[in-house]
């Protein structure tokens, strides 16, 4: 059991400032693995300062001598890639063979892709005219993160944010917090100056609310559910803070008539299950043509009932547990009303799969379902599927984005060129054409009620950075 006691404020392990503490529990088995300490407003306050003073040097520094840092943070991570691995697998539940790739190998990869951006960004000074324009970092920026993609989500906000010479204090996700404070250790190791990164955990509404509402954080990053992201929204507009949301979604996947049917639906339930459905951009509705509802729904639930599920660190689990218990719950109680509102289950249900402990669902599909029913309205962030009609391609269309979200989407066709158009309008911010793979070069973010903003690359760096234009 890893414990602790201490925040990480002004580069050093700083008691907290109350003694209730939060446990963290491995969902395969329902033990306890780890506990931190509830953090008060108090704590937040410290943390800014901290941040506060650490930027002006930090923030005036080469951008050369910031990417060291991060390179050294990289290389510091990958040298305990299959630690962190094998942690996430046990906080949030994640297949080790998918953690290791997911979960330790994207934030790895984005420190080293952070480093880059600092060193070879042009920062200005662009000639406009008369005026002189440049780019300056920011300010202390507050980062929240969620229990998902515990580090990966940490990475994106944190090394960006460094890279770009701002100074940061973080509030992981208490659910699952201990990857985030192995980065904390990783950034005492190398040395990073005191102030630069800074983490202090606790609960949302009283942590991750005080740094929201502190009048010297300049900026908000959050990652987590629409709701949480409305009530940040609003925190931050008191103070008339930059935020940047990377909020929910209900994805689409359009499979078109001329598809390969058995290719796009094997993806596509692949898309739904990732990270056993806890995924923002699951593709959890597919869109199919109604001549082929019967054989899209044979195809997938072939494939449901084939996904082996366990405990987390067994290499050949497909389907690791839902996080906790109340997330359990709300997985199996989706179910339920897909079925009582007249969904056709084909794979799964709301019945554990798993003798014994731990937080399990089936691999889930529902077939006939209608763009109405709860299952296709909202997010459900568990492994279930609904495959829903169409008749023509207009109103694949029209399904695909009648829905408040926007964060992602898919399009299967025979032909590329017709594939690509009918992404094009998708209203979403990231889209995979024919099974396309995931690029954490490029941006990632969402329209309408799944965000604002982007994360990664070069787009995610400036989201960082303010404009200054300079009249000579």
């Amino acid at each position: 059991m890893t414990a602790y006691t201490k925040h990480f404020i002004g580069g050093e392990w700083v008691p907290a400032g109350s003694t209730e503490v939060i446990e963290v529990v491995n969902p395969a088995d329902e033990k306890v693995i780890g506990s931190i300490p509830a953090g008060v407003p108090e704590d937040v306050d410290r943390a800014v300062r901290a941040a506060t003073r650490a930027f002006e040097e930090w923030s005036q520094a080469s951008p050369e001598y910031r990417a060291g840092y991060l390179r050294r943070i990289h290389q510091a991570l990958e040298a305990r890639a299959e630690e962190i691995a094998r942690l996430v697998a046990r906080e949030v539940g994640t297949p080790v063979q998918e953690s290791r790739v997911l979960q330790s190998g994207l934030p790895v990869f984005t420190f080293a892709q952070a480093a880059g951006l600092a060193a070879g960004y042009d920062f200005g000074p662009e000639e406009i005219g008369n005026s002189h324009v440049v780019r300056e970092p920011v300010g202390v920026v507050g980062c929240i993160t969620p229990w998902n993609f515990p580090l990966h989500q940490v990475s994106l906000k944190v090394a960006l944010a460094l890279a770009a010479g701002c100074t940061v204090v973080l509030k992981p996700s208490e659910v699952a917090p201990l990857s985030a404070l192995l980065l904390a250790e990783v950034a005492e190791s190398v040395g990073l100056p005191a102030g630069v990164f800074n983490v202090v955990t606790g609960y949302g509404p009283v942590v991750g609310e005080a740094l929201v509402s502190h009048p010297d954080v300049a900026m908000v990053s959050f990652t987590g559910s629409t709701r949480a992201g409305r009530r940040v929204a609003a925190l931050a507009a008191e103070t008339v803070k930059k935020v940047a949301l990377e909020l929910g979604g209900k994805s689409p996947n359009i499979i078109l008539e001329d598809a390969d049917l058995e290719a796009a639906v094997t993806d596509g339930v692949a898309k739904c299950f990732l990270n056993s459905g806890q995924t923002c951009i699951a593709l959890t509705r597919m869109i199919v043509p109604r001549e082929k509802l019967a054989e899209a729904g044979r195809i997938a639930a072939e494939v449901a009932s084939g996904y082996r599920v366990g405990d987390p660190l067994d290499e050949e689990t497909q389907i690791g547990p839902m996080v906790s218990d109340v997330q359990v719950k709300r997985v199996r109680d989706y179910i339920a009303t897909g079925v009582a509102e007249g969904a056709t289950l084909l794979a799964g249900g709301p019945d554990s799969p798993h003798e014994g402990p731990g937080y399990f669902v089936a691999p889930t599909v529902f077939t006939d379902v209608s763009n109405d029913m709860t299952i296709a309205r909202e997010e459900i962030f568990g492994p279930v599927l609904s495959i829903i009609p169409f008749d023509t391609e207009e109103e694949a269309v029209a399904i695909a984005n009648d829905t408040p979200y926007g964060l992602a989407g898919g399009v299967w066709s025979g032909d590329p060129e017709r594939a690509r158009a009918v992404a094009r309008r998708i209203r979403a911010g990231m889209v995979d054409v024919n099974g396309g793979a995931f690029n954490p070069l490029a941006p990632f973010g969402g329209y309408k009620q799944s965000g604002v903003g982007r994360e990664a690359g070069r787009l995610g760096f400036e989201e960082f950075l303010e404009t200054k234009a300079i009249q000579l």
